[in-house]
This record gives C-alpha cells, structure tokens and sequence, in this order.
C-alpha cells in the first residue's frame, strides 16, 4: 500500500428515509451515499468497510467506516475533505471525522465494542416533535427500574440465540456490556447497550423484551430465562428501528492491539472463547 492510504472516517445520519447502510439495488442507503461522495473525489477507493451495519431507519451519531485511496489525492485533499464533503453529501448523512490509520485498523475486526441507545417515549401525549425520527412513542407507562433489575441478568457472555434472527454460519454468542435504562432530562425513557458485537436484530429484541416487563406485561424473571431456550424466542417483540441510534464504536489507541483483534475476532466462537465470531 505504498501509493495508498488507509482513512479512518466518522460517520453519522439520520436513517429515516435509507434502506439500511449496506449498498442496494435501486434503493437508497447510506454506504451509496458516502461511497458516491468519495468516489466522486477520489475516484479510486478500495475496501470500504464499516464498522457494524445498520437497519433500514436506524440512526447514527458513532459510526465508523475505513477505506483505502491514493495518497497523491489524500495528500491534496486531507485539509479540506470534509468541506468537500458537507458539500457533496444530501444533509441526513455527515462525514464527521477523517485521518490517516495504519493499514492494518479495520473498522469492523478491530473494534472492542459498540454502543446503541434506543430511546421509548411513555408520556400520555406522545413524543416530542423535533425527536420524532429518533424517539418510539409506548402506549402504556414503563417502570424504568424494574426494567433495570430484569436487563442486569442478561450481562456477560452468553448465547444470545433467543434475541437474535439467526445467520447460517454465524455464531449467536456476544459479550453484553452494558443494558441500563434511565430517564432522561425531559422523561423519555432510554436505554445503553453495550457488547462486543451484535447479532441480527438484538438490540431491537433486547428492547422490545425489557419493555414487556417494563409496561407489566412480563415478570422480571422472564427476560432472562431467553437465554435458556436455544432457539429464536417467538415471543419478544422487535421494536420498531427508529429509536436505535448507533453512538460509540470503541478502539483502541493501540496499532498492536488491532492486528490482535482482528485475528481474535475472525475465528468462530465459543462459549468461554474471547472475542465475537463473525
């Protein structure tokens, strides 16, 4: 990679009106929208990897993207890319960050872990307007603590099977972090989620089911005998995408750790293994 260089890109979007991140077919997404911005500027671009993708109508204030150009063309436009940018991209889709990264960081092996919010509305008069894109609005009131006491039995290492939609291949195991919910400043319920990786629809599902027993409709106990079943749970609710807004992608600041996290990271994981699976 001696004429190239490895880019390191903060991204963030407002996923509303995107048929998720990862480039279709006459459907607009958001990898289109940067893809096309990069390429108009670069003209040559290789490896375009992101770090998690997200669903149709998911947001993202976090996300991270690296991709390889020439560096002729980096060189001339590193002071002034993301000017260029801000003018080339439609306004629910933001370069935020840019800088050159050793070539062996990949955005979706080397990351440590990620972190969502999903934010539930309960007041009797519906979200606010200006976070209606952002904010799911709940019919029924939500105890945020016992919703609390129920997400605290599902940290740690576990097959997640229950809450996930199931890939052939990939494994369902995850290290969860961090599940707490809080109120925030004007009352809205929001909840951090925090693993190593996620499977296909968990967090939705983690949501959905907390709010099940946040609303009464499910004892505490419920949410985490999920993980006892072995298979999808029929019962849990995926909430709706527009609540979930991707905020962090954690690295670390070390180059070394990233060559050993991606070797980690890439073989298939086991209960008692260190590091997700594919």
């Amino acid at each position: 990679m001696e004429d190239r260089v490895r880019l390191r890109l903060g991204v963030s979007y407002d996923g509303t009106a995107y048929s998720g991140w990862a480039v279709q077919p006459s459907r607009p997404t958001v990898a289109g929208e940067v893809v096309r911005a990069l390429t108009l500027l670069f003209r040559d671009i290789e490896d375009f990897t992101v770090a998690g993708r997200t669903d149709a109508g998911v947001h993202a204030t976090g996300q991270v993207v690296h991709v390889d150009v020439e560096r002729s063309a980096w060189e001339d436009l590193r002071e002034k890319l993301l000017w260029r940018l801000r003018g080339i991209l439609p306004p629910d889709v933001r370069v935020t960050s840019a800088e050159e990264v050793d070539p062996v960081f990949s955005a979706r092996f080397a990351a440590e872990w990620r972190r969502y919010t999903y934010r539930v509305s309960d007041h009797r008069w519906g979200v606010e307007p200006l976070r209606r894109a952002d904010t799911l609005p709940w019919p029924r009131p939500l105890d945020v603590e016992k919703m609390n006491d129920a997400c605290q039995r599902l940290l740690g290492e576990h097959d997640f099977v229950g809450f996930c939609k199931q890939r052939e291949g990939a494994t369902t195991i995850r290290a969860l972090l961090d599940y707490s919910w809080e109120r925030d400043a004007d009352g809205t319920a929001v909840a951090t989620v925090r693993a190593d990786a996620f499977c296909h629809s968990m967090v939705r599902s983690l949501v959905g089911a907390a709010l099940a027993v946040g609303d009464g409709r499910r004892g505490e106990e419920w949410l985490s005998s999920i993980l006892t079943l072995g298979h999808r749970a029929n019962d849990v609710h995926v909430v709706p995408p527009n609540g979930l807004t991707l905020v962090e992608v954690h690295y670390s600041d070390d180059p070394a750790r990233w060559a050993e996290r991606v070797h980690r990271i890439k073989r298939v994981r086991t209960l008692g293994t260190d590091g997700p699976g594919a």
